[in-house]
């Protein structure tokens, strides 16, 4: 009898605790338990960059496919991603401008998104939904966008995971691609939780954007401006491509007057979220509440990375577009997007010395700072503008005095090459791939050496500056813009052979990378 007794109080025991642990799981949220976040799985897979992934499209139809890609319609197939299959997933092409320039050159070398839940919303890659594969076009360096992301990582600053890897279709090669985690759902998560806030993609309508962003530009017979590469001082905005709205300049509280913001939008905006985004937009342009209205620490970060790699297919640049706009609770930041035409790749510039020095308290081209609020916020208030100069300082410290860049690059090369040399479609020699990453690792030491000027005083950090005084400037004269591919350079197209390709892939990959750390 008293064992009974025992017996029913210890089944009373557990079915309490079995239901305190069911309503502790349901309201985990409302008592500061932090789900663990669906993304780490990809995170530590397909973005495991001490490796060259390897992803097989298999596809009925892919002559059929390719024909039809500047359509951007989504086709359905299965993406073995290394060794793992995932079937009834979606796949289309992507693009800017490179969209048509592909096409336009006769190339089927198309930079690809899949999408593994456009069918089946529970179909992910372990947490993941959208991934976009970057042909890496106009870049000689195969690194512009890699080493972009990956310092933008390392040095603070919210940005996509990516890695290298190496596509076939139907089991035949394709070619080495950069694998780009994409800036939706599962990014946001990544980042900043479920209960993330809305993200943008400004982008005018008439003009380099893709799928609804500027799918109607015409490539053919486009020349950057004859501004563009280098700013002149009291240059009036008025150079700029762009609208106003992708400059993030106020205009007034009416949505109609932000179609290329909202328009743009990846998240679902409701109304109240576009009236929080505009006041947000009016105090920064007024230079109010800084503090609230921006995340002072992530834009900064972005900026001097940004700014670094000198990308002018950019917000700072003309075209004022590539970049994401990220708003939770009215305060802003930045997202990187789209660096295969950074270190002067966009406007076909040939003054290396000028790209090396370019000022970086004056870092606009094609306007003024004033015109890009989300910039001049920095240069308008003394602790910022130090702020920023402090980040810049130790980036340069942490990232070349240590020496981990030039690790970084060397490794990264060493990694690449082999599938470099025997990609079937690649915009490039190998030869003009070894001249374009040489070329990548001088300009960058030079440009380190010149901010680190500009950051101690010895060489202006504006262009009025060092139009004044161009004898302290890093002469650059040694190096070769177009090396590192630009916009004139499609590369050599008799290699698109692909009944020409490599049969074989080499197997000896190497296990380890270093593990940079440019400080946080």
């Amino acid at each position: 009898m008293s064992t009974s007794k025992h017996i029913d109080k210890i089944c009373c025991i557990v079915i309490a605790a079995t239901l305190l642990l069911t309503i502790l799981f349901m309201n985990a949220g409302k008592f500061g338990i932090q789900a663990v976040s669906a993304t780490v799985g990809y995170a530590s897979r397909l973005f495991n960059t001490s490796t060259v992934h390897t992803i097989d499209i298999v596809m009925d139809d892919w002559d059929s496919f390719i024909e039809n890609c500047t359509d951007e319609q989504y086709t359905n197939c299965t993406v073995i991603i290394d060794g793992e299959a995932f079937r009834n997933v979606a796949l289309r092409a992507k693009g800017n401008t490179s969209l048509s320039a592909v096409e336009s050159y006769g190339n089927n070398r198309y930079s690809f998104k899949i999408e593994f839940d456009h069918y089946d919303n529970t179909v992910t890659y372990h947490g993941l939904d959208k991934l976009c594969l970057n042909n890496i076009i106009q870049d000689n360096t195969y690194m512009k966008d890699y080493l972009t992301y990956r310092l933008m990582h390392e040095f603070g600053a919210d940005a996509p995971l990516c890695s290298y890897t190496y596509i076939t279709v139907n089991g035949d090669d394709w070619g080495l691609y950069l694998a780009v985690e994409g800036v939706e759902e599962s990014f946001l998560q990544r980042n900043y939780g479920n209960d993330y806030g809305e993200l943008y993609k400004p982008d005018s309508m008439n003009m380099g954007g893709g799928r609804g962003n500027g799918r109607e530009f015409d490539m053919e017979g486009f020349e950057p401006p004859e501004h563009l590469g280098r700013n002149t001082p009291g240059e009036p905005p008025d150079h700029t491509m762009g609208s106003s709205d992708v400059s993030l300049i106020y205009t007034d509280d009416e949505f109609d007057s932000y179609p290329n913001i909202f328009d743009n939008a990846k998240t679902n905006v409701t109304d109240s979220d576009k009236a929080r985004l505009i006041e947000s937009i009016q105090r920064l342009n007024n230079n109010e509440d800084i503090t609230d209205v921006v995340n002072i620490d992530e834009v900064i970060r972005y900026f001097v990375i940004h700014n670094f790699v000198l990308n002018f297919d950019s917000y700072t640049g003309s075209m004022i577009h590539n970049y994401y706009l990220y708003e939770e609770n009215g305060q802003l930041s930045m997202i990187p997007w789209d660096y295969n035409l950074a270190f002067g790749g966009f406007e076909s510039q040939t003054d290396a010395t000028a790209l090396v020095n370019y000022p970086i308290d004056t870092p606009i081209s094609g306007g003024t700072i004033d015109s890009r609020p989300m910039l001049a916020w920095i240069f308008s208030n003394e602790e910022y503008t130090n702020l920023y100069h402090q980040y810049f300082t130790e980036f340069i410290s942490s990232c070349f005095d240590s020496g981990d860049f030039v690790n970084m690059i060397n490794s990264t090369e060493e990694l690449i090459a082999p599938y470099v040399e025997q990609d079937p479609t690649k915009f490039c020699t190998y030869e003009e791939f070894e001249t374009g990453v040489s070329t990548l690792k001088n300009f960058c030491l030079l440009r380190a050496q010149s901010i680190s000027g500009q950051l101690d005083g010895t060489i202006p950090s504006t262009s009025e500056g060092q139009a004044q005084d161009s004898s302290s400037l890093i002469d650059a004269g040694g190096i070769e813009i177009s090396d590192m591919g630009d916009m004139g350079d499609m590369g050599d197209m008799r290699n698109m052979d692909h009944d020409h390709a490599p049969a074989d892939m080499p197997q000896d990959r190497p296990s380890e990378k270093p593990n940079h750390s440019f400080g946080r």
